[in-house]
């Protein structure tokens, strides 16, 4: 192979020399010869089709290397899988990481993050009880308008009592849930305050 980047004779220009001569000379494209300008085209055909051929020759490569992986039982996958492995390994080791994990964990024993931790849980086991309580009491009240729905009309069922319940509940539940987080948040901050 006797190509330009290819170990062969080298050529008489090449272009990193061909740019410098003719910025020097201060010739620009539209001042080449009709010679120059063959030659160019010529090198440039050339060097597409080496291009060509290269991206063939990868690709073959490429083919060949994906059926010994097969061969050996590697699949994309597992490469993937190790090489997150490997990654993560290596950031679990480096000293950001390691920063970061001890801070966090200075800051998980902290007194202020455990009375926020346990506030947030008590606060949640509060409003899944009332949620439950109310769930249950508005199926209950559900089954028994239904059941009135089929002896009286709607504008009548309207002024029942077991409708006039049912309004009367959601309303102590909503009043029940916005003052249990009110009242509880003040006392809470008064209380310590106060010490």
């Amino acid at each position: 192979m006797n190509r330009q980047g290819f170990g062969g004779a080298a050529p008489s220009m090449n272009f990193s020399t061909r740019t410098t001569e003719t910025s020097i000379n201060g010739r620009s494209p539209s001042d080449l010869t009709d010679e120059e300008i063959d030659s160019l085209r010529f090198e440039l055909a050339k060097t597409e089709d080496e291009i060509q051929t290269l991206r063939q020759v990868l690709l073959a490569k490429e083919k060949y290397a994906t059926d010994v992986r097969r061969q050996l039982g590697l699949s994309p996958l597992s490469n993937i899988k190790q090489n997150l492995s490997k990654g993560w390994q290596e950031v679990q080791t480096s000293s950001p990481y390691l920063t970061a994990s001890a801070t966090l964990d200075d800051i998980s024993h902290s007194s202020a993050y455990v009375r926020t931790r346990d506030s947030l849980s008590q606060a949640g086991h509060v409003t899944t009880s009332v949620l439950s309580n109310m769930g249950v009491a508005i199926t209950r009240r559900l089954a028994e308008m239904r059941n009135l729905s089929h002896t009286i009309s709607v504008p009548t069922m309207r002024h029942s009592s077991t409708f006039k319940s049912f309004e009367e509940m959601v309303g102590s539940v909503k009043d029940k849930v916005t003052n249990n987080g009110d009242n509880s948040g003040f006392e809470r901050r008064s209380s310590r305050h106060s010490t």
